[in-house]
């Protein structure tokens, strides 16, 4: 059973930074997509970046291309396998609740729709 879990997120100052973690298990992800989404209350879940877990493809939302990383670190034994979100030059509008999603496919979506797994989700709030 995929798990995946959260962890990073915090209280941060206009333009510092935070790196978030997702740790993943319970399957081989070699073939895999993941991405960070975020949400606010009473809005959409909103796409903000996504890799292939060779990390030999990325994409990222306008709103954080050129200031977060997405990558991934994949252990030997696949029995815990790592995905990262950097962010710099953090905004109050970065402010939101960021989950680790991911899903079997070679495409890298953005729709929240198209990923099966969920992590629990961390807070980033970042104060002006």
């Amino acid at each position: 059973q995929v798990q995946l879990v959260e962890s990073g997120g915090g209280l941060v100052q206009a333009g510092g930074s935070l790196r978030l973690s997702c740790a993943a298990s319970g399957r081989t992800f070699s073939s895999y997509a993941m991405a960070w989404f975020r949400q606010v209350p009473g809005k959409e879940r909103e796409f903000v970046a996504t890799i292939r877990w060779s990390g030999s493809s990325t994409y990222y939302a306008d709103s954080v291309k050129g200031r977060f990383t997405i990558s991934t670190d994949i252990s030997t034994d696949n029995a815990k396998n790592t995905v990262w979100l950097q962010m710099n030059s953090l905004k109050p509008e970065d402010t939101a609740v960021y989950y680790c999603a991911a899903t079997a496919s070679n495409l890298l979506p953005t729709a929240h729709t198209r990923y099966d797994y969920w992590g629990q989700g961390t807070q980033v709030t970042v104060s002006s």
